[in-house]
């Protein structure tokens, strides 16, 4: 990442899921560190985030994350300018264990404080990396919570104008990983699946919002995978996975129609808006299929698409602390009464 002239550095605490996460980042974009603990063998058994489980989870490991993250940077927490911690939106009681972290550094230290929004810093996870800012643009955040489209007119300006009416396309991944019988987390064991199949195999549905209103939807679409591989029976149990017919191929379909409707949408999204740029981030900005269909049928339409580094697509601490930067500027500062938020 290029260096700016602006020299702060911010520690970010990232705490709103199954990832407890620090790093350290000088002028927004100078990665000096970045430590991640997934959870994600932790919830395995139970196919998705159990939210009793990360919160404790992120008990024991924070302490240990938040020296790693000073350890790989080495500086000590006197040369923090400030500290940034995620406050929305996420599971309560994950994201209440960063934020005492946050509170506790920031009030022993006599440190700012700056909040900042998930969703909002995986927009700009996506322009951290990029020689010239993007702005204005569209940006898609698509992960296992969150499928909505955003108007950014700058890192700190972000209008949503468009969402998903049900399951997050994350969340289906995870479903349909669960009906083909394949481990969590969902994402990459489909798609591991799908390189061996036929993604036009199965016409499976692919939603298309009425009278222009922007949006997406994925239940009809699981619905699709789950009579497809069940029978129209949906209540009889799932074959075991040998016993699943052309099961690649029901992997590489159901891809295929997930990656048509965000690629569709994303880019009728930027023509409405009368923009070049499109970013993409969030963890299903990592699939490789949607990689390769945004970046070329943007191109097709003289759009330029962005991803970040699949290592900033999951959840992580260096869009916080890049975006903590940006409101430490503004001057955006909270105090210790600071609370979190669910949504």
């Amino acid at each position: 990442m290029r260096r700016g002239a602006a020299r702060e550095l911010v520690l970010g605490i990232e705490s709103s899921c199954d990832e407890t996460a620090a790093a350290l980042v000088r002028g927004g974009r100078e990665v000096l560190s970045s430590i991640v603990h997934s959870q994600a063998a932790e919830h395995a058994r139970f196919g998705g985030v159990v939210p009793e489980i990360a919160g404790r989870s992120h008990l024991s490991k924070i302490l240990p994350v938040l020296d790693a993250a000073l350890a790989e940077a080495r500086v000590g927490l006197d040369e923090v300018d400030a500290i940034a911690v995620t406050t929305r939106p996420g599971l309560i009681g994950s994201l209440l264990v960063g934020l005492a972290a946050a509170k506790s550094i920031a009030w022993v230290r006599r440190k700012p404080l700056v909040c900042v929004h998930h969703i909002e810093a995986h927009v700009y996870s996506a322009a951290m990396e990029l020689s010239q800012p993007p702005w204005p643009c569209v940006a898609l955040v698509v992960s296992g919570g969150h499928t909505a489209l955003y108007r950014a007119r700058s890192p700190l300006d972000l209008e949503r104008i468009a969402a998903t009416r049900d399951d997050a396309a994350g969340e289906a991944f995870d479903k349909v990983a669960a009906i083909l019988g394949l481990p969590y987390p969902g994402g990459p064991s489909v798609s591991r699946l799908a390189e061996r199949g036929d993604p036009q195999r199965f016409a499976f549905p692919r939603f298309r919002a009425k009278h222009g209103t922007p949006g997406f939807s994925f239940s009809g679409l699981k619905t699709a995978v789950l009579y497809h591989v069940r029978g129209q029976d949906a209540s009889r149990p799932t074959p075991v996975p040998e016993a699943i017919p052309d099961r690649e191929h029901v992997a590489a379909s159901f891809e295929s129609a997930v990656v048509d409707a965000l690629v569709g949408e994303t880019l009728r999204a930027a023509r409405r808006e009368r923009v070049d740029t499109v970013l993409v981030a969030g963890g299903v900005a990592c699939n490789r299929r949607l990689r390769a269909e945004m970046g070329a049928r943007a191109a097709e339409v003289g759009v330029r698409a962005v991803f970040p580094s699949p290592a900033y697509c999951t959840d992580n601490a260096v869009m916080i602390a890049g975006l903590g930067v940006e409101l430490l500027r503004a001057g955006r500062l909270a105090d210790l009464s600071a609370d979190a938020l669910a949504s």
